[in-house]
């Protein structure tokens, strides 16, 4: 087993330069929320590589976003999950995940790749999150194809993860099911460590219906939706308790249309974060408590939506992250353990059962800002830890068809 890792390793190495032109080239392909016309060029590109693997591509179908989320992320076409199988026989069901989407829209000025003068890192829109893991998940798998290794895997692609996943859960959810191991390719945390826990996440909306009056002649005949919202967020605000990890945040707000109008109508949205399950339980109660009848005045409506529980680590996960750093080491990579507020769809994989690690793409920073950056050398370096640990989980042997 041995041999077949360095020759897969050195066939990684000697594609370095060839990443990097890859990752130019996608990263030059607009991916933003809802540019079908990117997301579709870039699906493509990514599938046709799985294809020559052997890997039976087939699309699913996106569900609806509930309606107050699609206030919120924006409408538009409601994408497929691209699930690309190359199954053996016998062998362990490993689940890749990636998402093709970023955060930035395609009239973003931070729209090119840019390499540094020293040639150690280089700054683009998802070079990290996620382009960059994309690309050494496909490499690892075409190197291990190369070398005659038949492991058994499942690439699963969707293209709406930075809005929540709603499109796509049912795919992630499904697929989860059938496998046994979950590897997802989100950026690695500071340090290039290995994210063993996360939090989960909460979507909420709080909308105030009130009664709309003069502020100067009939100010006693208005219902103000801006004091109900404030009276709603002052409560919203009692429900963190750093103590037990949990926090609740709200941004952003509105309501009313000018100062001499009692305003009849109010919202703002906001986010919850905890460690375990039972805290969003107890959450989603509180939120629905703020809900009143019909007949109220003012009316408060709640949407809630707790679509990322907490991912905690477990047995299971620990015994495969300790699997990962043995891989790692071997390699004279480190490969730290931390925990993170920050959500991803590995959460909802390990939802469904499925052990999942989520943090083996690439090393950089800025995720979500202009200033999104590389550590380049870490294509080649967690290809090769992508590549090595597939074997480790498949058990090292090559295998035929």
């Amino acid at each position: 087993m041995a041999t077949v890792k360095a020759t897969v390793c050195e066939s990684i190495v000697a594609r370095a330069g060839e990443m990097r032109r890859d990752l130019g080239a996608h990263i030059a392909i607009p991916t933003g929320h809802n540019h079908t016309p990117g997301l579709d060029a870039y699906r493509d590109i990514v599938t046709t590589r799985l294809r020559r693997l052997g890997a039976r591509i087939d699309l699913v179908a996106g569900r609806e976003r509930p309606g107050w989320i699609v206030g919120q992320t924006g409408a538009g076409a409601v994408p497929p999950t691209a699930v690309c199988r190359r199954e053996v026989s016998g062998k362990p069901r490993v689940l890749i995940a990636g998402h093709l989407d970023t955060v930035f829209p395609v009239n973003s000025p931070f729209n090119a790749f840019t390499v540094s003068a020293d040639g150690a890192t280089a700054t683009g829109p998802g070079v990290v999150d996620m382009k960059g893991g994309i690309l050494i998940a496909v490499v690892a798998l075409e190197a291990l194809h190369d070398a005659g290794v038949r492991t058994s895997w499942t690439f699963l692609l969707n293209s709406d993860e930075e809005t929540g996943s709603y499109c796509s859960d049912h795919v992630l959810r499904a697929e989860a099911r059938r496998h046994d191991v979950g590897l997802a390719l989100e950026p690695a945390l500071p340090g290039g460590a290995l994210a063993i826990g996360r939090k989960g996440s909460g979507q909420f909306m709080i909308e105030v219906f009130g009664r709309s009056a003069h502020a100067g002649r009939e100010f006693e005949k208005g219902v103000s939706a801006v004091y109900g919202l404030a009276r709603a967020m002052n409560a919203v605000e009692g429900m963190s308790d750093l103590g037990s990890g949990v926090t609740v945040n709200i941004g952003p707000i509105g309501g009313g249309t000018a100062t001499n109008v009692v305003p009849d109508f109010a919202w703002c949205r906001g986010n919850a974060r905890y460690p375990e399950r039972r805290f969003a339980d107890e959450l989603g109660a509180k939120l629905d408590a703020l809900a009143t009848g019909d007949n109220t005045m003012p009316r408060v409506v709640v949407h809630r939506s707790f679509n990322r529980p907490a991912k905690p680590r477990t047995r299971e996960v620990t015994r495969l992250g300790m699997l990962a750093r043995r891989v790692a080491e071997e390699l004279g990579q480190s490969l730290p353990f931390a925990e993170t507020g920050g959500v991803c769809d590995g959460n909802i994989l390990q939802d469904e059962g499925l052990p999942t690690i989520d943090t083996l793409g690439v090393r950089g920073g800025g995720l979500h800002t202009h200033d999104e950056w590389i550590e380049l050398k870490s294509l080649e370096e967690r290809a090769m830890l992508m590549a090595s640990l597939l074997m480790e989980i498949d058990g090292g042997a090559p295998a035929g068809e």
